[in-house]
């Protein structure tokens, strides 16, 4: 059916129920995953600890013509499929705390091969100060070689991928949902110009429309591949800081830009100060951060 482990990995991963804790578990007992194709039904279901409708769902999909075919298509459709073996598979991000088996890039490869990437998140609704922070970040950072990363949703991330491209920068939209359902839809031709010159990633491939708990998966996924996470305006409950937190967890640096206290948008960066968050002012205080690793020769 498949004659290596990436390719048998890439099918496993089409197949309904097949979670991230399913496919580890199939790891360990093959790391090949060869005989996971060939056990019969009564066997697999032993080592998959699924609801029986769930695993029939399973057993389907794994042996299913049609994701063979569909898998085919990418290629054609410049969609490539990355997956945890690989060498272009972002070297941070297998680090983390269950790293993508996966992943699914539309765009330029090579920008995943960099370690100089920052991720900067923030409100959907922000105000003119935290567009003049960008204004004011984005350019010397995009000047000093950084590829920015961000979510791609209204708001912060949008105008952070704006601005890199504007700025003549990279820049890498991680998305939740697949990369031929772009949410939200006022984003398509932004996410069409990350295509063709930049990137958009996913962990799902590329038919799975958006559900509401792919987002704060998507979120470590950004602080994931990015040495560094910028919140520039969130709000004190906000996916933002999440991805700051999953930032900290992971090991990454974590930066805020402080706010006047009576905006509601200044909540979320000025309690990360409180905690602990370095304090930005400038691009020199992220740069600066990272002087060690990229010291001029």
């Amino acid at each position: 059916m498949y004659s290596s482990v990436r390719e048998r990995l890439i099918h496993l991963h089409h197949c309904r129920g097949a979670s991230w804790k399913t496919i580890h578990r199939l790891f360990r007992i093959d790391p090949t995953f060869a005989s996971v194709f060939t056990l019969p039904s009564s066997v697999l279901q032993t080592y998959i600890p699924l609801p029986l409708q769930r695993y029939s769902l399973f057993f389907k999909d794994l042996h299913s013509l049609h994701i063979q075919s569909m898998i085919k298509t990418y290629k054609d459709n410049h969609i490539h499929a990355i997956t945890i073996f690989d060498s272009d598979y972002p070297p941070l991000l297998k680090h983390i705390y269950e790293p993508p088996w996966v992943l699914y890039a539309k765009g330029d490869l090579h920008l995943l091969s960099s370690l100089k990437m920052i991720s900067i998140v923030g409100t959907r609704q922000p105000t003119k100060e935290g567009i003049k922070s960008l204004r004011r970040l984005i350019p010397p950072l995009v000047a000093d070689g950084w590829i920015i990363v961000s979510g791609l949703a209204a708001g912060i991330d949008t105008l952070a991928h704006e601005m890199a491209i504007q700025h003549g920068g990279n820049t890498i939209a991680v998305i939740a949902g697949g990369v031929n359902h772009i949410y939200p839809k006022q984003n398509q031709q932004l996410a069409n110009q990350l295509m063709d010159g930049h990137l958009v990633l996913s962990e799902h491939p590329p038919h799975v429309r958006p559900q509401k708990w792919h987002f704060p998966l998507r979120n470590r996924i950004i602080s994931g591949i990015s040495l560094g996470t910028v919140v520039v305006q969130a709000k004190e409950k906000s996916g933002s800081l999440i991805t700051a937190s999953l930032a900290l967890e992971q090991g990454r640096e974590v930066f805020a830009v402080p706010g006047p206290i009576f905006l509601e948008q200044s909540k979320g960066p000025n309690m990360l100060i409180q905690q602990g968050a370095k304090l930005v002012h400038s691009a020199n205080d992220i740069v600066e951060e990272f002087s060690c690793f990229f010291a001029k020769q």
